[in-house]
């Protein structure tokens, strides 16, 4: 069997791009009262870390108007969920921010995400 087991496929040239092997994590921190500053100092520090990973293709860190005491983050990688939990995630640049969350957030929730359409932009090749 080959790569596509349909014949409307048959014949069709895929080129790899970056949307099949990208993963996005959508994180909202829900910070401790008061301690939105300092959380966002130790976020801003591990992103300047991290934006230099070979994998690492943007981040956006914004705040939630809405629910002032929350910070959210969007990142977009090269690779998959397990790729990056298995090699960035063990990083020794994130136990230190690990280890600090405890006293700076109430909760944290993460979503993966695969990228599927993109608008303005062309960060993940995403074709429509």
């Amino acid at each position: 069997m080959g790569l596509f087991p349909n014949k409307f496929f048959e014949g069709l040239h895929i080129t790899m791009t970056s949307y099949a092997n990208q993963v996005v994590l959508n994180i909202r921190f829900k910070v401790k009262a008061g301690k939105k500053e300092a959380f966002r100092k130790s976020l801003y520090s591990l992103v300047d870390v991290m934006s230099n990973e070979p994998t690492f293709i943007n981040a956006i860190i914004s705040d939630d108007i809405e629910k002032p005491d929350d910070l959210v983050i969007y990142e977009i990688w090269q690779g998959t969920k397990d790729s990056w939990l298995q090699e960035e995630l063990p990083k020794p640049y994130r136990k230190k921010y690990e280890e600090v969350l405890g006293d700076l957030l109430e909760d944290r929730i993460i979503s993966y995400l695969t990228p599927n359409g993109e608008w303005g932009s062309n960060l993940t090749n995403v074709s429509r």
